[in-house]
């Protein structure tokens, strides 16, 4: 008889550690990604500051996929205000998060769910 229990999303993007290399290689993909590295590539020659930004996103990540990670940065427009992402630039992001999730191999209902998530902040960070 076959397993029906349910993973959660935490569980299938591999917790802490496999969240931990996907932020790592979608930031690496932004930095990367010529229609949005303009953003991302400053972080370069700041370090704390790029570790600052992965650790708030591996929380964000790991809280919203229910893990038990606790985000404690800013909201997403507080976070976003001033930056005025367009939405092309927004579809280059979610794009390089589903490369990401491609390359560790995720599969289609997982990658699904991360996709729900993004469209859910759209309107969070665009445009503020």
């Amino acid at each position: 008889m076959e397993s029906t229990i349910q993973t959660t999303l935490y569980q299938r993007l591999g917790g802490a550690e496999g969240i931990s290399a996907l932020v790592d290689d979608i930031v690496d993909m932004h930095m990367n990604n010529p229609n949005v590295s303009a953003r991302f590539l400053p972080y370069k020659e700041k370090p704390e500051l790029l570790a600052q930004v992965k650790k708030h996103t591996c929380d964000f990540f790991g809280m919203g996929s229910g893990g038990p990670e606790v985000y404690s940065g800013r909201d997403m427009p507080t976070t976003h205000r001033g930056m005025n992402i367009s939405e092309a630039e927004y579809m280059f992001v979610v794009d390089d998060i589903m490369a990401a999730l491609d390359k560790h191999g995720k599969d289609d209902g997982t990658k699904a769910e991360v996709l729900a998530i993004a469209w859910s902040l759209k309107a969070h960070i665009m445009h503020q």
